[in-house]
């Protein structure tokens, strides 16, 4: 059965196509009816759907046979007549935040289709995501898609792939028309390994990921390793030392399937009944209670987040809900970090990490839509590390809020991060200039092929994550890709810039500036909330200040009302008693009234 069981994965740079070849895969191995096929059916998310991306790993299981009158027949040795091939492919994200799920499906497979766009060529993440796979050892597949379009390169791409990956063949498809899926479906089948197993050995399966069912609790995505498993079975997890007995097992169709027994090399679910979703976690070793592996699977790399930011809820008493959302989204998102926290103005929340502002703007939007929350979220800051001048003792700060005055301040450090950006040669001097402006320093300069090039750059990581992407997009035409990874840690002169509304702090808005620009970012702050705010029936001042020292300011006008509109004659001290009396009124509202900011402002100002 083993010999026959090919698991692999599709990897690539954002909007490649991958999950348009998951479609003709699942078309050509009939795993999915053709009146309930639809585009990009493994992104099962309304916000995959919405924004075109992948966000969650997917497995899927087809099977793959060819009847003996096939005029392909032949090409391949391995597929002889009859004979049918069980194919478990994952479809991965594209996006650099979603990194830490293609490193976990790799980990689950041993192959992995590479997947360039004719039209782009190599972009930073097929690089970012090639070394990952290399790194597992995976056999790799090369294939060039959008072959069809007007614009395809695909003699130029086809030297590009051959620059970075040393390879007999590349494959050329079009996965929107179908052109040339067959053949690299074949090739999958015959130049991927079988997986290497053994079914009389104890049970050790890998979590690669898990998602939370009411009834079956939680169900556990796992490679069998080693070993078999079957529901009634009782297992034990080797990280959480969790017992506990399976309520099921099955595969990915890409429904839940169920099964009687997993064996060795397949891949699929275990149904594990456990309510408690922190005893079940990625990475973790399963295992059967009466027959117990030894040692555990190697499991993955924690990631590592980049980008902090607290998720408050808009009312007190939903602090226990939003708990449990956020461990039940852990659950099917293992990059997110999170731990309570608790501010004066703010109430209860949790401080959260992510691997970058898209991760970010996913989760909480996620939290919003699947579970009903309405969240304060502060603005995003990378993590500092500060040594005081009393005590010398360094420590880490992930928040504003929590960084000393600066009288006991000896020492700021920031993270710097290496950043790669592949783009056309003719924006190399606008890439450069934008690189400088954000601080960075150059390292090198690399040539793929004859028309691109792959720059490298140092650069403090707070410059990178908020908008230098739209901004990168922006002076190369929406050519130019990027990937980046953490360095290390330089000091750096910075300081805390506090907002306030209406005479109000706002913590959720104060941010860490660096020192020489306090004043250009205060302004450009006030100037946006002055547009994402709401107008009020008062006045509202919205200030930039650093050290109780205003550095700028807006005021948003308040809504005007005629209250003078009715009348039609008479003396004018009638009109100027009204005025009068509008007059002292909206003075007493703007001494009382406060300001609550929506959500939906937040969001906006984490766009900026």
């Amino acid at each position: 059965m083993a010999q026959n069981i090919r698991n692999f994965c599709i990897i690539a740079h954002i909007d490649h196509g991958k999950s348009t070849l998951a479609d003709r895969f699942l078309e050509l191995t009939g795993t999915i009816e053709k009146r309930k096929m639809r585009e990009q059916f493994l992104d099962s998310m309304d916000l995959e759907r919405e924004r075109g991306i992948t966000i969650k790993l997917q497995p899927v299981r087809m099977t793959y046979s060819k009847s003996p009158a096939s005029p392909e027949l032949q090409r391949g040795e391995q597929i002889a007549n009859g004979q049918e091939f069980v194919l478990n492919l994952i479809d991965t994200p594209g996006h650099v935040d979603f990194s830490y799920e293609v490193s976990r499906s790799l980990a689950a497979v041993e192959g992995a289709i590479l997947l360039v766009d004719a039209t782009k060529g190599v972009q930073a993440q097929t690089l970012a995501n090639l070394h990952l796979a290399q790194e597992q050892g995976l056999k790799i597949i090369p294939a060039i898609n959008k072959i069809d379009l007007s614009g395809a390169r695909v003699e130029e791409v086809e030297a590009e792939i051959r620059n970075i990956l040393e390879t007999e063949e590349i494959y050329r498809i079009s996965a929107k028309e179908g052109n040339g899926v067959e053949e690299l479906l074949r090739a999958v089948i015959q130049k991927v390994p079988a997986p290497q197993t053994n079914v009389e050995k104890p049970l050790r399966a890998l979590i690669f990921d898990s998602i939370y069912d009411s009834y079956k609790g939680v169900l556990a995505y796992v490679r069998i390793v080693e070993g078999k498993v079957k529901a009634g079975e009782k297992i034990f997890l080797m990280g959480s030392r969790a017992e506990t007995e399976v309520l099921e097992v099955g595969v990915f169709k890409p429904a839940l399937m169920p099964k009687d027994t997993l064996e060795a090399g397949e891949i699929g679910y275990i149904a594990t009944g456990l309510k408690d979703v922190s005893l079940c976690r990625v990475g973790d070793t399963v295992t059967v209670f009466a027959s117990q592996a030894r040692e555990a699977l190697i499991g993955y790399k924690e990631p590592k987040p980049m980008v902090f930011a607290s998720f408050y809820p808009s009312a007190e008493a939903d602090f226990d809900h939003l708990k449990d959302a956020l461990n039940k989204l852990k659950l099917n998102d293992a990059s997110l970090v999170f731990e309570p926290e608790s501010s004066d103005a703010l109430g209860r929340g949790f401080k959260c990490g992510f691997l970058g502002m898209l991760h970010l703007e996913i989760v909480s939007e996620r939290l919003r839509r699947e579970y009903g929350l309405e969240l304060v979220v502060t603005t995003p800051s990378v993590a500092y590390k500060i040594t005081e001048k009393y005590g010398g003792k360094e420590k880490t700060i992930y928040s504003p809020q929590e960084l000393p005055e600066p009288s006991k301040l000896q020492e700021i450090k920031e993270p710097w991060i290496k950043l790669e950006v592949v783009c056309p040669n003719m924006y190399l001097g606008a890439i450069m200039r934008l690189l400088q402006a954000a601080g960075g320093l150059y390292k090198t300069t690399q040539y793929l092929g004859t028309e691109r090039v792959i720059i490298e750059y140092e650069a403090p990581l707070r410059e990178i994550i908020v908008d230098f992407y739209d901004r990168l997009k922006s002076v190369t035409s929406g050519y130019a890709s990027m990937s980046y990874e953490l360095v290390d840690w330089r000091g750096a002169e910075l300081v805390k810039m506090d907002i306030l509304v209406a005479g109000e702090e706002v913590p959720a808005l104060s941010r860490i500036t660096p020192k020489a620009s306090v004043y250009d970012e205060g302004r450009a702050l006030v100037k946006k909330l002055k547009e994402v705010l709401p107008r009020q029936m008062f006045a509202v001042a919205i200030q930039a200040a650093v050290g109780g020292k205003i550095i700028a300011r807006e005021t948003i006008a308040a809504m005007k009302k005629d209250v003078t509109g009715y009348l039609y004659g008479g003396d004018y001290t009638r009109k100027r008693k009204l005025l009068e009396k509008q007059k002292r009124g909206k003075k007493k509202m703007k001494a009382i009234g406060k300001l609550k900011i929506p959500q939906k402002a937040f969001l906006e100002i984490l766009r900026k």
